[in-house]
């Protein structure tokens, strides 16, 4: 690593020739322009800049770099330096000193701008504290105004209203035969302006182009890892960096792949196909239409091919453990990532199926995104051993040990990986292999008091095994509520004793009225009916259903409730009741024989 003193002059003819680029993972950005003539005036003053870093490219970029915003023409260069941090004053610095064409920049609400940027001469020889006043920028015409465009406060339209009202255009500063045919100008409009111009000329242009930038510069062999993490350190612009973004670059820059296809990789494109297979087939895995990373997204994916790569290595004796860390992503070799992207999307299509056989077919209702990570790593590796008899039970209890006993809530990496392992040779027959979500979840007995929210992963999956074991709606009474009638009846949970009826008539209750106990599965149009006490809606939900009494408390008892309790509105009965059978389910799909405070035991 070195730190250069690089003239200003040199460093933005290298913008312009494409021997300074950026790598493809920095997003475009655009400084604002107040930011802009403060960062010219700071120049001008030859006040310090800043270090910038770059990282060497030995002549091959490891990264598909693209240009500098206003520097198209050199598109095709191959880089020898790679800019890491520095882009919006490079940038910045390029418009506004260098190209003949206004700067593309926003105001302070964000609206585009095209500007010109020219320094007052008279205030630039004055008081340092002026130069910024000194530095004005004008409207693509060159036309300052005032008063809705109705006056016009300064003309520079011209080279000779330039030099007649003394603002010297910054764009051409570094281009010697320019300035001298404008000097000429200058002096032609007053021969006075000789002296002026001196003064100006030693105070202001030489700063410009005598001006230093320091440059750390980073090796070639720099590594990607290292890059990724240089790179978000010295980001002033608050936004971290993506380990997909940093892969796109890098699969880009393939030239192997160029020279084998005639085109570079394009990550983005592949993902995007890849997400719409999925959701066209299974919603639960988001909306193409909230954009292409809602609900399952690219990093999810990448983990998911990491963890499979990583296991394959582990069986071939390469490295000693699975992994899917941010460092195994970015060491994902293009030609791995192609060779595994088929078979984890259909492990992710297999993974969509099973979560429908339990009732979860929308992103809302799925209780941990996450978890399906190592689940699919673990189909992409087993494939068609996941259909044998009993795996698909050790499966659901896995995902539901996961989801109820609330183990996918925190830092998911290295579980991710026990879980892989330990998974696989569980259902292998693998002694001593029960995986550790299994074994360490628990459900202690109260926990349903303070399941409120869809923020709690075990709240959305008590509500999917309610739906799974057999409820029928209160309204749609045909037939049991299944994947697809989740959708098309509009369910949702819905309050039993409505949160109104409990603050009337059961106040010391309605610490409870929240709870899971007193929410189930109902279509939006049954929920009309829960108004008031419960004996009362029932009566009308009774002659909407055009069953006999007994038979509607037949399909009340689906949700598992007790109908008297609800007939009698005697919800501390009801509460208790439904309790324990919500318990009973917990423990069938935990495959727990206990879930008390105190103990956890099979």
């Amino acid at each position: 690593m070195a730190l250069d003193g690089l003239n200003l002059g040199n460093v933005l003819k290298d913008v312009a020739s494409g021997a300074l680029q950026l790598p493809d993972f920095q997003r475009e950005w655009k400084w604002d322009d107040e930011r802009i003539r403060a960062l010219i005036a700071t120049v001008t003053l030859e006040y310090p800049l800043g270090v910038v870093m770059a990282l060497q490219t030995g002549g091959t970029a490891q990264f598909k770099p693209r240009t500098l915003s206003g520097a198209e023409s050199a598109e095709g260069t191959t880089p020898d330096l790679l800019l890491l941090d520095g882009q919006q004053r490079m940038t910045s610095l390029y418009q506004s000193l260098y190209r003949d064409q206004p700067v593309e920049t926003v105001d302070a609400r964000g609206k585009d701008l095209k500007r010109w940027y020219y320094i007052d001469i008279a205030k630039a020889i004055g008081a340092p504290a002026d130069r910024d006043d000194a530095v004005v920028s004008v409207p693509e015409d060159r036309i300052l105004r005032s008063d809705f465009a109705r006056k016009v406060v300064l003309d520079l339209s011209t080279v000779e209203k330039e030099c007649a009202t003394g603002f010297f255009p910054l764009h051409i500063v570094f281009d010697m035969q320019r300035v001298t045919q404008w000097l000429q100008e200058f002096v032609k409009a007053d021969g006075a302006n000789w002296e002026t111009w001196s003064t100006f000329q030693e105070q202001v242009l030489n700063h410009v182009t005598q001006f230093q930038v320091p440059m750390i510069k980073l090796p070639a062999s720099t590594t990607m890892d290292a890059v990724c993490a240089v790179f978000e350190r010295v980001n002033t612009g608050g936004v971290s960096l993506n380990v997909f973004e940093l892969l796109t670059a890098t699969y880009a820059g393939n030239q192997e792949h160029v020279a084998e296809r005639g085109d570079y990789y394009r990550l983005p494109v592949e993902w995007e196909q890849i997400k719409k297979d999925l959701t066209s087939s299974y919603p639960v895995f988001g909306r193409m239409e909230a954009g292409v990373e809602d609900g399952l997204s690219s990093s999810d994916f990448l983990q998911a091919v990491a963890l499979v790569r990583t296991w394959e290595e582990k069986q071939a004796g390469q490295r000693s453990a699975v992994s899917c860390k941010r460092r195994d992503l970015l060491q994902l070799p293009l030609t791995d990532f192609r060779r595994l992207a088929p078979r984890v999307a259909e492990a992710f299509k297999w993974v969509g199926a099973f979560l429908e056989q339990q009732c979860i077919v929308r992103t809302a209702d799925l209780p941990y995104r996450t978890q399906l990570v190592p689940l699919a790593a673990v189909r992409a590796i087993l494939g068609e051993e996941l259909d044998t008899p009993g795996s698909d039970e050790r499966i659901a209890q896995w995902y539901w040990c996961g989801v109820l006993g609330e183990m996918y809530g925190g830092s998911t990496e290295s579980r991710f990986t026990r879980d892989v392992e330990q998974l696989i040779g569980w259902i292998r027959g693998e002694e001593g292999s029960i995986p550790d979500t299994i074994a360490e979840a628990a459900f202690l007995d109260d926990r349903l008091d303070s399941l409120t929210t869809r923020n709690s992963a075990a709240y959305k999956g008590i509500y999917a095994l309610l739906v799974k074991q057999g409820a029928v709606d209160w309204y749609f009474t045909e037939a049991p509520l299944t994947a697809g009638r989740l959708i098309e009846y509009n369910v949702e949970v819905r309050q039993i004793f409505p949160k109104g009826w409990i603050a009337k008539n059961g106040s010391a209750q309605s610490g409870k009225a929240n709870s899971i106990v007193n929410k189930t599965p109902l279509s939006a149009r049954a929920s009309r009916s829960l108004v008031g006490s419960p004996a009362v809606y029932l009566k009308s939900l009774t002659l909407e259903s055009g069953m006999r009494p007994e038979w509607f408390d037949d399909v009340l008892a689906t949700h598992l409730i007790d109908p008297a309790a609800l007939h009698e509105a005697d919800f501390e009965r009801f509460y208790e009741n439904r309790a324990l059978q919500l318990l009973d389910l917990v423990r069938s799909a935990m495959g727990k024989r206990t879930v008390f405070r105190d103990t956890a035991s099979w």
